[in-house]
């Protein structure tokens, strides 16, 4: 369907009676102006997060709730529970109820295609939340941070504090991957090992456990279902078990997030490592508390940032954008192949945070408040 015709079947039903434009003055974009807030019936939203178990989904999910609620636009929050039958059926209820735009953060990239399908038999617009839909031409719009450049600050923090253009080695290093389910974890791992696999082929670093993929390609091999903490733990926990007898160190682990980092800094701690000169370098990203907390007790090295608020400001403005019957903005047309169409994407830049940064970057943003991590 012509994007024209889209706009006036959408505006048969009533959804283009008003307009959101004068909204962007809250969410602090750059959309059209106006005083006068959109009808709640001409903006009708679903929003469909994957789980309460992770901190960030639940900021992510109540953020733009919140944004969306303050522009009088009626909204649907749900949290799935990292179940896909559950998300699935949310969202066919929500689309059931007139949602009419959808912002999905997809559990399972590969399996919404039915329901997103019935959803566009009702008009519905749909946009991929920082996880990509695939195999679908039923989604839209991908509002995500840089994914591959997330990986890419990991494995250039590592290449800086390691020295490693002109190491000898060996050093040690374990790997991990996010979830083999989500899209985005094949972007963070792929970042990361384009920078630290030419050192593992030239005996720099080494992988004492052997989980060491061959190519991106095969980044799903040390893959941490559900991006589980415990699961985390436990597979740490196995590789120093069997791998780091006597007076054998690991002396970095390549944590793709925070959740992960979490279960890994566990089993250390149980193995009697403790923050010091031998202590290894762990990354992260999300900038959750317990992991500023542990940066700042020199336990986890970095965390990569990604202001999931300027994320949620961006989605409402698609959203804006959408019910205004406005071109949306996107900056990346190339990247983001999901197996059916190249879906056009906005991409916002992550950065480093380190525990020298915790303080004008976190917290004097008001991303966290400084009692949270113990300031």
């Amino acid at each position: 369907m012509s994007r024209r015709k889209k706009i006036l079947a959408l505006a048969a039903t009533g959804i283009f009676a008003l307009s959101l434009a004068s909204c962007s003055a809250d969410a602090g974009t750059s959309g059209g102006g106006g005083d006068d807030a959109a009808a709640g019936a001409e903006c009708n939203v679903g929003i469909s997060m994957p789980t309460r178990s992770l901190e960030r989904w639940i900021n992510d999910g109540e953020q733009l709730k919140t944004l969306l609620e303050d522009a009088d636009c009626t909204v649907d929050l749900q949290y799935a529970d990292n179940k896909t039958d559950q998300q699935i059926s949310q969202i066919q209820n929500q689309v059931a109820g007139g949602a009419k735009i959808l912002v999905v953060a997809a559990i399972d990239g590969e399996v919404l295609a039915p329901v997103l399908a019935e959803a566009k038999k009702q008009d519905a617009t749909v946009i991929a939340y920082d996880r990509l839909i695939n195999g679908t031409e039923d989604v839209d719009y991908y509002a995500t941070f840089d994914n591959y450049k997330v990986g890419q600050l990991q494995g250039e923090f590592l290449q800086t504090e390691l020295d490693l253009a002109n190491a000898t080695g060996p050093i040690s290093i374990e790997p991990f991957a996010g979830s083999p389910d989500d899209n985005n974890a094949k972007f963070f791992f792929s970042g990361a090992w384009d920078v630290l696999l030419p050192y593992v082929e030239s005996g720099v670093l080494v992988v004492p456990s052997g989980q060491s993929p061959a190519s991106n390609d095969d980044w799903a091999s040390i893959g941490i279902q559900g991006w589980a903490s415990d699961k985390a733990q436990s597979e740490m926990d196995n590789r120093l078990s069997s791998f780091y007898t006597g007076d054998e160190k690991v002396d970095v682990v390549l944590s793709p997030n925070d959740s992960l980092a979490i279960g890994i800094i566990a089993s250390l701690k149980s193995a009697g490592y403790a923050p010091g000169a031998d202590y290894p370098l762990i990354t992260g990203q999300d900038a959750d508390k317990a992991n500023v907390k542990a940066i700042l007790d020199g336990e986890q090295s970095m965390t990569v940032w990604k202001d999931t608020r300027t994320l949620g400001e961006q989605v409402f403005t698609m959203i804006e954008e959408i019910v205004a019957g406005d071109e949306v903005t996107v900056n990346d047309t190339e990247t983001y192949d999901n197996g059916v169409k190249v879906v056009p994407s906005f991409l916002l830049d992550p950065e480093v945070v380190v525990k020298d940064d915790v303080q004008s970057k976190l917290i004097d943003s008001g991303f966290i408040k400084a009692s949270d991590v113990g300031l």
